[in-house]
C-alpha cells in the first residue's frame, strides 16, 4: 500500500492505530481528546467490520484511511462543515481509486502471508454439528479444514 500511495503521488503513512466509532457523526472535543490520549491516529466508522469480515474470509486486508479533517482537537483547524467534508471525500475517492489500482497491480500471485489460513485455529464448532446447509454455504472456507467425506 505504501508503494501504491507513492506511485499515485498520494502522501501516505505506514502504520497507525484506528478507532471505529458509531456514525455518521463528528466527535466532540472531549471524545477527540480522549481518542488522542489513547494513541489513536485515525477515527473512522467502517473499518472494524471490514477488517473482521476479511479475516474470517481469509482475505488479505490492508486499510487505506484517507483523512477528511483533523477533527476538533487541532488548534490550527477551524470547525468543518458538511460541504467541506464532502469536497475532501470526493478528492479522496479519486485518490483512493488510483492507490487501489496500483496496489492491486502489485499483488503477488503466490501469497506468503498467513491470511489464507486465518481460520485454522479459529473454528471451534465440531464439524459434525455444522448443519448441511451451513456447510454448503460456507464450503469455500470450510472444506479445506473439514473435507467432505466421499459420497457425502
Amino acid at each position: 500500500m505504501e508503494t501504491a500511495c507513492h506511485k499515485a503521488k498520494v502522501v501516505g503513512k505506514r502504520g497507525g492505530t484506528y478507532i471505529c466509532i458509531e456514525g455518521p457523526q463528528f466527535s466532540t472535543k472531549a471524545e477527540s481528546n480522549l481518542y488522542r490520549s489513547w494513541g489513536m491516529d485515525v477515527i473512522g466508522m467502517t473499518n472494524l467490520q471490514e477488517a473482521k469480515l476479511a479475516r474470517e474470509a481469509e482475505i488479505c486486508y490492508a486499510t487505506l484511511a484517507m483523512v477528511t479533517d483533523y477533527d476538533c482537537w487541532h488548534p490550527d483547524h477551524d470547525s468543518v462543515t458538511v460541504d467541506q467534508i464532502v469536497a475532501v471525500l470526493n478528492k479522496n475517492a479519486a485518490n483512493a481509486c488510483e492507490v487501489v489500482r496500483n496496489a492491486v497491480a502489485a499483488i503477488p500471485t503466490d501469497r506468503k502471508c498467513h491470511c489464507g489460513s486465518a481460520l485454522k485455529y479459529a473454528i471451534m464448532t465440531d464439524p459434525k454439528k455444522i448443519p448441511a446447509e451451513a456447510r454448503q454455504r460456507l464450503r469455500l472456507l470450510l472444506d479445506k479444514y473439514f473435507p467432505q467425506e466421499a459420497g457425502a
